[in-house]
């Protein structure tokens, strides 16, 4: 199955400042601040939502096609993504801006100062996906995750026009949007992936109930962080599937996105959604126990013993018949 991951695509800069804000802050001066705070560390981790859900599908052995825009300081990323299984060649490069950028400083309390470069992001919507589909020789699902909202309007679009099957995933964009790009998103999508509070806003923003969105998508799938996951299917009772329990927790950046490319990755395997949805939790674990959204890896013989003991053998026997994890060989994520 080849996928074509739409979205973002940033860089995370991550600073910690060894004091308190508040401390230096003045209370009848906040009107004027000018402050400088030197920080103990920086560091840099790859991500934006498409490209951590394609790493998670390249390292799986999909070749998923990323589609986005980025800078010219994008060369590294590059090598990465593909050092990684990830089909780049259709990800615009910004001859004015830089790649989107997360920067942000944490205090001793956990309090953030933090900014958002928008940057190349800005012309996504000027990619179009008919050259991307020809490039690839056919797509056969495109997944239209956070992106500058026109963008993501304009994929949806062109799926329709084109008849490509595609899923929705507007999660943190979801307050950008109006009534009619919403429910314009939702409607046909073969999959919906939401978390909790992104489907009660869903349905607050699109005036819909929720039995009215589900007369419009495939499946419903609900994350639920250590819930588990609920899927929701017109005319079925909801199957609530629970999450793998998790080791030291990390980092929970990016670990929807893990679950994500884990989803996507065993349904284009043939696996169904239960056991699709199994296989995510399983790797959205793999993301929760490490530091940034692209630094686990995927072993086979670390992965399938958890999955048969969260879900059982017959699962973990699926998971390895499908040939998600390979006949016993490495990935290009797995370590040594």
């Amino acid at each position: 199955m080849r996928i074509a991951v739409t979205g973002s695509i940033a860089t995370d800069q991550l600073t910690t400042f060894p004091g308190l804000f508040a401390d230096q802050l003045i209370a009848d001066q906040l009107d004027k601040v000018s402050l400088s705070f030197l920080v103990d560390d920086l560091e840099v981790r790859r991500g934006g939502v498409a490209a951590n859900i394609a790493y998670g599908m390249g390292c799986l052995g999909l070749r998923p096609i990323l589609v986005g825009a980025v800078g010219a300081d994008f060369a590294e990323y590059r090598v990465w993504l593909k050092e990684h299984g990830v089909d780049t060649e259709s990800v615009h490069v910004s001859a004015e801006r830089q790649t989107a950028r997360f920067m942000c400083m944490t205090d001793q309390a956990q309090n953030q100062i933090a900014s958002f470069y928008t940057g190349a992001m800005e012309e996504a919507a000027g990619i179009d996906l008919h050259p991307v589909a020809e490039r690839s020789g056919g797509i056969d699902l495109v997944l239209v995750s956070p992106n500058d909202p026109r963008a993501m309007l304009r994929h949806t679009a062109q799926c329709r026009e084109l008849g490509l099957p595609f899923a929705a995933d507007p999660s943190q964009q979801l307050p950008r949007l109006s009534r009619d790009d919403v429910r314009d998103l939702v409607d046909g999508a073969r999959w919906l992936f939401t978390n909790e509070y992104e489907a009660s806003l869903l349905l607050e923003l699109t005036g819909w109930r929720h039995q009215d969105v589900l007369a419009r998508v495939g499946l419903w799938v609900v994350t639920r962080a250590e819930a588990g996951v609920t899927l929701h299917r017109d005319g079925d009772a909801p199957v609530t599937v629970p999450a793998v329990q998790a080791g030291p927790i990390a980092d929970p950046t990016g670990v929807g996105d893990a679950f994500r490319a884990g989803f996507l990755a065993a349904a284009g395997r043939g696996l169904e959604p239960v056991g699709a949805a199994r296989f995510g939790c399983a790797m959205a674990v793999l993301a929760l126990e490490s530091v940034g959204p692209q630094e686990y890896t995927v072993a086979r013989s670390a992965l399938l013993p958890r999955i048969e003991s969260a879900y059982g053998p017959v699962t973990a026997q699926a998971v390895d018949a499908s040939g998600l994890l390979g006949p016993g060989k490495r990935r290009p994520a797995e370590s040594s």
